[in-house]
């Protein structure tokens, strides 16, 4: 049995694809990209073709990355001890260091160089940059993980003007000189609410929000901020997808359309997501679903 698609069948795909493309066309699309995606090199190389694909047909493409298996990697072999608190990795003023060097260094330069190796123009910032994001201490037991308090998003607007896909790694500054480890997901959602993002799409090792965590079929396809209550309520939002769907209730509260979450490891998700009308994961949208 043949398995490669005819000519005619991969021109029907394309046409497929034009309206959404139409769609997008010169609106931004703010990603969130981390965790499980960002460890096996073959999602790696997929996502990033996705990415320029996005780009080279005129869609203005916002990656927001974290790197934890990265910090961990690094604070393990310096023998520097990591722990959790409610989700957070609590950082010391020797990690904190530690996580600007992982995040802002190899991590970042490591995607734009990806990217650029598929044909994009990128360019890597970090929240530091222009003042990109400014913090302060959320919790004196965190240390210094950063509570955002302004977002200036000039530094994005202007490579974005330029043609350049930014790349945005999540460190935090305040005017004292400290510098912040910055949720990955908090930061995605300020960002985007500052752009005014048509979409926030974040990725995670879930196909989306389940009404049965049991039973990956149990896909929410769409929901509303205004039926997330009771979804808390009833126990279908649970553990760590708390504070993810809190941050996508933060955006769209910020003036972003819509938010995706979906699942980082199945390729391609983000063209599914935005050139198909299936998509691929739990949308969250202001006001009730008509």
């Amino acid at each position: 049995m043949n398995n490669y698609f005819s000519n005619a069948e991969r021109a029907q795909v394309l046409t497929q694809a034009l309206p959404y493309i139409q769609k997008y066309r010169d609106r931004t699309v703010v990603i969130k990209y981390g965790g499980n995606a960002m460890i096996s090199d073959d999602l790696k190389h997929q996502v990033m073709e996705d990415i320029v694909l996005l780009w080279l047909v005129g869609i203005k493409v916002v990656l927001v990355h974290g790197g934890g298996p990265e910090i961990s990697e690094m604070l393990g072999r310096l023998d520097i001890k990591s722990e959790f608190v409610d989700g957070l990795r609590v950082t010391s003023e020797e990690a904190v260091t530690v996580v600007q060097m992982v995040l802002a260094g190899k991590v970042n330069k490591s995607l734009v160089n990806l990217i650029q190796s598929y044909g994009g123009m990128a360019m890597g910032i970090s929240g530091m940059d222009g003042r990109l994001i400014e913090a302060e201490m959320k919790d004196e037991k965190l240390g210094y993980v950063g509570r955002i308090t302004k977002v200036n998003i000039k530094p994005i607007t202007d490579l974005l003007e330029k043609g350049y896909i930014p790349i945005v790694s999540t460190i935090g500054c305040d005017r004292n000189g400290n510098s912040y480890n910055i949720n990955a997901d908090t930061a995605a959602a300020y960002i985007a609410g500052a752009l005014g993002a048509k979409r926030l799409i974040s990725m995670t090792d879930i196909s989306g929000i389940l009404e049965d965590v049991s039973d990956p079929n149990s896909l929410i396809r769409e929901v509303s901020v205004d039926e997330i209550p009771g979804l808390l309520e009833r126990g279908v939002i649970s553990g760590g997808m708390i504070p993810k769907v809190g941050c996508c209730v933060d955006a769209i509260e910020m003036g972003v359309e819509k938010v995706i979450i979906l699942d980082g490891r199945v390729p391609h998700a983000i063209l599914m997501e935005l050139m198909t009308d299936e998509g691929a994961g739990t949308m969250v949208k202001r006001g009730e679903i008509k």
